[in-house]
């Protein structure tokens, strides 16, 4: 496997976007993979706040289109990050920290997914696993992201 990563990251196009001082490089990728995390986390977070009891004037169902917006900056994000990943390959993918953010990230999609199906259920309550959802929302959210930017820190944790 780490063949395949080193082949990735000797790519001609991982090399410029790595080596390059152009603004539409690595700047632009890391641009793009933060403005998809503000979709993605402010979406989730405004859901997730109103279904823990904030904003009760505003209707939960004035919030379902959230999720469009959710499942956008999920795919800005995982198309810069798959970009942002060709440029240092082989060392991210065998970090511990990489792979805990792809863990997490995962489990953010799968608690996104069983959200909308129980906050917008016919009964249109919120329910006590609505609020357990919600909370696990953001609890999973905050820690991705600081999973990721613990990266930058491949010394800090698990004595690398």
């Amino acid at each position: 496997m780490s063949d395949f990563f080193a082949t990735i990251e000797a790519l001609p196009f991982s090399t410029w976007l790595r080596e390059s001082n152009s603004i539409w490089a690595y700047p632009t990728m890391l641009t793009l993979h933060t403005v998809g995390l503000a979709l993605l986390v402010g979406a989730s977070a405004a859901l997730d706040l109103r279904v823990l009891g904030g904003g009760k004037t505003l209707a939960l169902a004035d919030l379902r289109p959230l999720f469009r917006w959710m499942w956008i900056g999920f795919w800005i994000n995982a198309l810069s990050g798959v970009v942002l990943l060709m440029a240092d390959a082989s060392t991210k993918a065998a970090a511990p920290m990489f792979l805990i953010k792809l863990g997490l990230v995962a489990v953010g999609v799968v608690v996104m997914a069983v959200q909308r199906r129980e906050v917008f259920a016919p009964s249109a309550a919120v329910t006590p696993t609505a609020k357990s959802l919600a909370l696990a929302s953001i609890t999973v959210w905050f820690v991705a992201i600081a999973a990721g930017r613990l990266m930058a820190y491949p010394g800090l944790f698990f004595g690398l």
